[in-house]
């Protein structure tokens, strides 16, 4: 094919989404004329228009922006606009601490399931300085209804140490039920980029640190999973998968969450009911409570 046909493919591929006018342009999943009023119009029945995503050092190295430029600023989940000669606040997912949030997750290689949860929050300095942490687990439909509530729907979601992939376990069925790792050997702390809470609630959440569970379990006084659930963070007893198979030991009589601590290449550091802080197989999946800071 020679360098001319090449082109005129090109641009008959950009014209099929796109109509151009004397006055404006239309771009779309099907042929329509553009509204006379404006230069652009955009229509498709299955897309929307995505704006510029940048951090708020990244908006402040824009030079010169022009007026009425608008961006996502991704570090204060708010849309903005430059208007005489500085950026403003369109809208804003403001959130409070104290109050509930809703997230719909969506099945992939984070969440294991579709579905749409409500979540409670409390500001407390259990961890030695205050913090906002969910009051039920990752992935749970709502907050467990005592100590030793063996359900699914208040167990939530189980991860292996620093790996993103959550799994949903309802006592027979492993959700994805794809080979399982038996053994993981990584000498790192659990990174952003693969913490489940940062990934399905957005920058500021997290999982807690060693020292943050190890200041909760002391601030707190807890012997068992009687005291944790006694607390504002409602932990209670949802058990774990087993490193060998990932089937689900122990939901309903034992407490395993893991902080983002490591302890050497094969093992992780975890709250652990009645035991305080305890290290354990990294390829074993634990619940995950979320905080921010």
């Amino acid at each position: 094919m020679n360098k001319n046909k090449f082109l005129v493919l090109i641009i008959s591929s950009i014209l099929i989404s796109m109509q151009i006018y004397t006055q404006n342009v239309g771009i779309g999943d099907s042929i329509f004329t553009p509204d006379p009023s404006a230069g652009l119009e955009i229509k498709y029945t299955d897309k929307g228009l995505l704006i510029p995503r940048l951090t708020t050092p990244q908006r402040n190295a824009i030079s010169n922006p022009a007026q009425s430029l608008l961006i996502f600023n991704i570090d204060t989940k708010c849309y903005e606009g430059y208007v005489d000669n500085a950026w403003h606040t369109i809208w804003c997912n403001i959130f409070t601490c104290g109050n509930n949030f809703t997230v719909t997750h969506t099945a992939g290689d984070v969440a294991p399931v579709t579905k749409t949860v409500t979540y409670g929050t409390v500001s407390t300095n259990l961890s030695g300085a205050d913090k906002c942490w969910i009051t039920q687990n990752l992935g749970a439909d709502h907050q467990a209804t005592s100590a030793t509530d063996n359900t699914e729907a208040s167990a939530g979601w189980y991860w292996q140490f620093n790996h993103k992939q959550g799994y949903k376990h309802d006592g027979i069925t492993r959700t994805p039920n794809t080979a399982w790792i038996t053994y993981i050997d990584e000498n790192s702390d659990w990174i952003a980029a693969n913490d489940p809470c940062t990934i399905l609630f957005g920058t500021g959440w997290r999982i807690p640190t060693k020292a943050e569970w190890e200041a909760a379990d002391t601030n707190g006084g807890w012997d068992n999973y009687t005291d944790t659930y006694a607390s504002v963070l409602k932990l209670h007893a949802a058990g774990y998968l087993n490193y060998n198979n990932g089937s689900l030991y122990n939901c309903g009589s034992n407490g395993y969450y893991w902080s983002s601590t490591q302890c050497d290449a094969t093992l992780g550091w975890f709250l652990y009911f009645g035991n305080g802080i305890g290290y354990g197989i990294k390829a074993n999946a634990f619940g995950l409570r979320c905080l921010r800071d």
